[in-house]
């Protein structure tokens, strides 16, 4: 029996490329429904899978505040893009490592910054030496935290960043400590700060209860003291570090202690990103 090889081919390439389109347009899809904006008066906060680092976006109604950038990788951006955001109200770097400011340099460039924070010490790091030198070139300056820093988001939305006022070997240390209130819920932020940093804070009394915790340095066991975290007795906590990574991070220490203390825990390198919204009221997840 003879083969029409045109036959064939007039039937088999429109095939392939209808098959092409249903693949592409799946996929496409799927990135769209995976997309979380924010409704009105409900605030997000993006735990952005972005490897081993830290980047975390939060957003009510019209107001955009970013924590961190992760490392060079641009997730962040890529992420940020999808999420159609034009503009950041503000900006904070914790502390100047790679995988804190890695892409700092690239979100600068690519949106409109209100105002960017970051604590007063500085590093050799290429990363901070170009995050400085795109700030220079938009014209934004650095406003360095060494006090007490509220931001208000909205009257019943604010931003409290804790500073430190002392000198550390270890940059982490360095780490701004941020909590975010909205009505009856909050989140803490604590960057890397490790043990020593978690000592000053506990040791000034400052208000760090929260519903959710971003856990310190992706869930080393230098960092999150039993003291620190019964202060702290979150509800949540969420760890973000990279799938296999080298530094054993998150650690079973400390994996133990949220268990322990019953805390529902999410992990970036398990869970992918990390999407919370809260009502002022209650704290649902949303991704």
């Amino acid at each position: 029996m003879k083969i029409n090889i045109k036959f064939l081919k007039f039937i088999l390439i429109p095939l392939f490329l209808i098959s092409i389109f249903f693949a592409y347009t799946i996929y496409n899809s799927s990135i769209k429904t995976s997309l979380v904006f924010p409704s009105k008066d409900k605030l997000l906060v993006h735990f952005i899978d972005v490897d081993q680092g830290d980047a975390i976006l939060i957003q009510f109604n019209d107001k955009n505040l970013l924590i961190d950038s992760g490392p060079e990788n641009k997730k962040a951006l890529s992420y940020l893009k999808r999420q159609k955001i034009k503009k950041l109200d503000y900006v904070v770097a914790t502390h100047p490592h790679d995988d804190h400011i890695g892409s700092m340099s690239s979100i600068i460039k690519n949106f409109n910054v209100g105002k960017f924070y970051a604590p007063k010490v500085i590093s050799n790091t290429d990363a901070f030496k170009d995050m400085v030198s795109t700030l220079n070139q938009k014209q934004l300056k650095i406003s360095s935290i060494t006090s007490e820093t509220k931001l208000y988001l909205n009257k019943d939305l604010y931003c409290y960043i804790i500073p430190t006022n002392l000198n550390y070997d270890n940059l982490n240390n360095y780490s701004l400590i941020i909590k975010i209130v909205y009505g009856n819920t909050s989140f803490l932020f604590s960057g890397d700060a490790e043990v020593l940093r978690e000592e000053e804070i506990l040791n000034k009394g400052y208000n760090i209860n929260a519903d959710v915790i971003k856990i310190g340095h992706h869930g080393s066991k230098s960092s999150t003291s039993q003291k620190y975290l019964d202060e702290v007795n979150p509800k949540v906590a969420i760890i973000s570090c990279g799938k296999g990574n080298d530094y054993g991070h998150p650690h079973k220490e400390t994996l133990l202690k949220l268990k322990e203390k019953g805390i529902i825990t999410f992990r970036t390198d398990v869970h992918k990103t990390v999407i919370l919204e809260s009502d002022g009221n209650k704290i649902v997840k949303r991704k």
